[in-house]
């Protein structure tokens, strides 16, 4: 007969591997889904530093550094070539409208004046021989004609005594003829002389005219020649001080170059350079100011030059109202730029997280003030003191603002 086995209590052998493998498995899970894998650092609190964010007012300003210059600057071209001989005004003295600050000298320029003279004194003498031509040449005309109508006056006398004797019968035909055709010719030749004396006349007087006309052309043109030679005294064309010369005793100078500078100095501007992230912000009468002589002046902005050099772009400001005392060019001021209105938000004080996050996470602190955590967040404008945070911190919250160049990527820091 079979026997019957009953089954043994409690674990067997083949059963303590699986529940071991069991029991691991469990250990794993609850390793990876309720403990911390964050990454962290031991960091020494004094050697970091910690910002309170606060809510108020966000000014959206720029500071930009800023060169007095002159209001207006009048370069000096030389309006005539020529070697320079006396230097009369030196750099940085003032000038009024006049002063001759260079003379030049031009030989060839002198050899065109006298040519123009002697050519004009040649002109003068022919048109003075043509007047005196034309009068004598009128004189004898007027006695010609003289002439012609007393020849035609004894012609015409004659010729109707003839007449009469000839009806008489006491002259022959043939005498009458010939007073009659003497009067005809004194008659006829008057006409042709009046008429050659008009046309003469007409002639005489148009070159006459047309000498007059060449006269007055030729005394412009000296006129012009002699101007030119007054344009070798180099005079200031304003009131101001002397910028720059570029000009020395002896040395020869081109026609159109330019020599200098005058800086008209009855007020000033402000030119800044502004990196071209800022290019579609900035437009004429915007606001700044600068602080000096513990007082603040305001400015507006007049001019925006479009050009982009070397990532910046160019503006002129003019001071709106008072100036600083002792203004002088070539000063350099620090000039708060206004490019919106003030308004309420929520502000993280500069620093130099920003270079390596920038700006999209920083390391929060928790209540303890042991632990800070990395927080990703959004920062909307910035002016030299603030960052404008529009997502992820609210008042109160401490906040690293140092730089994290030593601090690497963890997810938390530990602080001692």
């Amino acid at each position: 007969m079979d026997k019957i086995i009953e089954k043994k209590k409690g674990l067997t052998k083949k059963q303590i591997p699986y529940i071991v493998g069991g029991l691991l498995l469990l250990f794993i899970i609850y390793f990876l889904v309720f403990q911390d894998h964050s990454s962290s650092l031991n960091v020494e609190k004094d050697k970091i530093t910690v910002e309170t964010v606060t809510e108020g007012q966000f000014d959206d300003y720029i500071r930009v550094i800023g060169r007095v210059e002159p209001i207006t600057t009048i370069y000096l071209d030389a309006l005539e070539g020529g070697r320079v001989v006396n230097r009369f005004i030196e750099e940085g003295e003032m000038v009024k409208k006049g002063d001759v600050i260079l003379k030049l000298e031009n030989r060839e320029l002198y050899q065109n004046i006298l040519i123009s003279e002697t050519s004009l004194a040649e002109k003068e003498n022919y048109l003075r021989t043509a007047r005196i031509s034309f009068e004598v040449d009128r004189i004898e005309t007027k006695r010609s004609l003289l002439e012609n109508q007393y020849r035609l006056t004894k012609a015409k006398r004659r010729y109707e005594q003839n007449k009469k004797l000839y009806q008489s019968g006491l002259i022959s035909k043939e005498d009458f003829t010939q007073a009659e055709e003497d009067f005809q010719y004194e008659r006829e030749l008057i006409l042709i002389n009046k008429q050659k004396s008009k046309n003469d006349s007409l002639i005489k007087t148009k070159d006459v005219v047309q000498l007059e006309a060449d006269m007055v052309k030729m005394r412009k043109t000296l006129a012009l020649v002699q101007e030119r030679l007054d344009n070798l005294n180099v005079r200031a064309p304003v009131d101001g001080q002397l910028g720059m010369l570029n000009a020395e005793i002896g040395q020869q100078i081109g026609m159109g170059n330019r020599i200098g500078q005058i800086n008209v100095l009855t007020n000033f501007k402000v030119q800044a350079l502004i990196d071209e992230h800022y290019i579609d912000r900035v437009s004429t009468n915007l606001a700044g100011t600068l602080e000096r002589q513990e007082k603040k002046f305001n400015l507006k902005v007049k001019k925006v030059f479009p050009e982009v050099r070397e990532g910046q772009f160019k503006i002129d400001l003019i001071f709106s109202g008072g100036m600083p005392d002792n203004v002088r060019t070539g000063q350099t001021y620090h000039i708060n730029l206004q490019l919106g209105e003030p308004a309420k938000a929520i502000l993280i004080p500069r620093g130099g997280f920003y270079q390596s996050t920038g700006g999209q996470w920083v390391y929060v602190l928790d209540k303890s003030g042991k632990v800070a955590t990395k927080r990703n967040i959004k920062i909307g404008g910035q002016n030299p003191q603030y960052y404008e945070v529009l997502e992820g911190l609210r008042p109160g919250d401490q906040v690293i603002t140092s730089g994290y160049e030593t601090l690497g990527n963890n997810d938390k820091l530990m602080l001692k």
